[in-house]
Formats: structure tokens, sequence, C-alpha cells
């Protein structure tokens, strides 16, 4: 009943089954399922590490791959394979956005739109291994770069980096989306769509806490996260950038392979 949860049966059957129960009390144990999955233990961890090791892997070598003129579905379809060949069990969120000089949504594709010259292209995975997720994302150019978008890559590539400091025990969830915003709207940023900078991740892709105003959940060692500064740069044109972490006693220990600072050019 609570956040990031779903009953996997249709209404009228739980209806049913609650008036074949009288005198039971349901309650929702959403609290509870929060509390345990939040924090994950240290298999569970080497489970996801396991599918971000195989993801990065795919992506650094996806630039050898794909060219000018290849489709999204076409990219896409070498990537799921190539993480299947690389040990992942499942790839069960695979999705990617392509535009002349920036993308304007996140949650769609792939389509057969064909990459050309001057555009950018954003591919999002969420393969698993034995039953967890990663969930990370990567941009990458086609021939030139347009300036806005270098400019909007380093502001990301900067916020995931304030992300990463502010990301401690004892900190709150908000506190975190507050570091990376700062450096969003000091990079010009027009607004971000996404509503949130990060989440949860785990058996589920997503689960709490959430990155944004008003969550005030107090991140502890051993919480696994996304950090995912995303931001308008232009109308219409968005920019988003994503890694995995797990919350340790000090520095966050990096679960995705960090992105390239500077984005990787596709000829």
């Amino acid at each position: 009943m609570g956040a990031e949860t779903h009953l996997r049966m249709p209404l009228s059957d739980y209806t049913r089954l609650h008036d074949r129960l009288p005198g039971t009390h349901i309650i929702d144990a959403a609290p509870l399922v929060r509390r345990l999955r939040m924090t994950k233990s240290e298999r569970e961890i080497d489970k996801i590490r396991h599918a971000c090791r195989v993801a990065s892997d795919a992506f650094e070598a996806l630039p050898d791959r794909a060219q000018t003129g290849m489709s999204e579905r076409e990219i896409c379809r070498g990537l799921k394979i190539d993480l299947l060949e690389r040990g992942a069990d499942t790839v069960r969120y695979l999705i990617a956005a392509s535009g002349s000089g920036g993308y304007d949504n996140i949650i769609m594709g792939p389509t057969d739109r064909t990459l050309d010259h001057g555009d950018l292209l954003i591919i999002d995975t969420g393969a698993t291994f034995d039953g967890y997720f990663c969930d990370f994302d990567r941009n990458f150019a086609f021939g030139e770069i347009d300036g806005a978008i270098l400019r909007a890559y380093e502001t990301v590539y900067r916020a995931t980096e304030a992300g990463l400091k502010a990301a401690r025990p004892g900190a709150t969830a908000e506190a975190v989306w507050r570091a990376m915003w700062a450096v969003l709207e000091d990079g010009g940023a027009l607004g971000n769509d996404v509503g949130r900078s990060g989440h949860g991740l785990g058996m589920q892709l997503t689960e709490p806490p959430s990155l944004m105003p008003g969550d005030d959940t107090v991140l502890e060692a051993g919480m696994v996260i996304t950090l995912e500064p995303g931001m308008a740069f232009a109308p219409g044109k968005l920019m988003v950038h994503e890694e995995n972490i797990i919350i340790r006693d000090g520095v966050p220990e990096l679960l995705s392979r960090r992105a390239p600072a500077a984005i990787p050019l596709i000829g």
C-alpha cells in the first residue's frame, strides 16, 4: 500500500479475499518492507555490484559497436545482447532517447530513429543479476559536439560529484538532492522534469528513498541509491546522468564505474 509497492493482484480479488476472512484485520506492511529493503546486506550488495560491473563494461564497449546511421533500436539491441553475454540474467529495463542537439525525454524508446551527425543519445538500463538490479545511464555524442551539450554534460557531471560528497550517513535524501540541484541551478538549469534526482535500488527498480524535496529519509550505511541529476539546459533539451552507489561510513562506494568526464564521441 506504500510508495514503490504494488499489490500484484486485481483489486476485485483482494476485496473478495478480505470479505472471506471475517474477523481478520489486514494491515499495511509497506513500512516494515521499506525498512528491511532500504539497507542491504553485503551479499545483496555483491549481486548489485556484479550487475553494475556488467553494465559498465557493456557501456564502455558501446562506442566501438555503434556508428552514425544506426537506429536507436539497433544500438540498444546490440547492447542488450552484450549485457546478457557478459553475465546479466535479464535486461528488464532499457530505454533510449536521442535528438539533434539533445533529447527531449528519457522515458521513451528505443525507436527506429537513426543517429546522425550532431545527435545526442542517452541509454538507461536496468539489468539484473540473481534478482537484483543495476540502474544507470550513459550519454553519447555523434560527430561534432554542440557547445551547449558540452556545458550541460559538464554540469550534470559536477552535480554528481556534489551528490557523492553529500551522500553520507546522517544526511537526508532531500539534502543530497539540494547539493546536486545547487550545481544544476548554477549551471543554468531551466528545470528538472524527472521530478527527483535519484532513488533507492535493489530487488525493485525503483525503491525508496527518493532524492527530492520533502523526503526526509536519513541515509544509513548499507543503503544502495542512485544519483541522477537531470536538467533542461535549453527549451525541450534535457541532460541526465546517473550512477549507482552504496552509502558507507565515510565516502560512498561507487558500484557503477564512473562515467568519463568528457562525453564519449562516436564518429
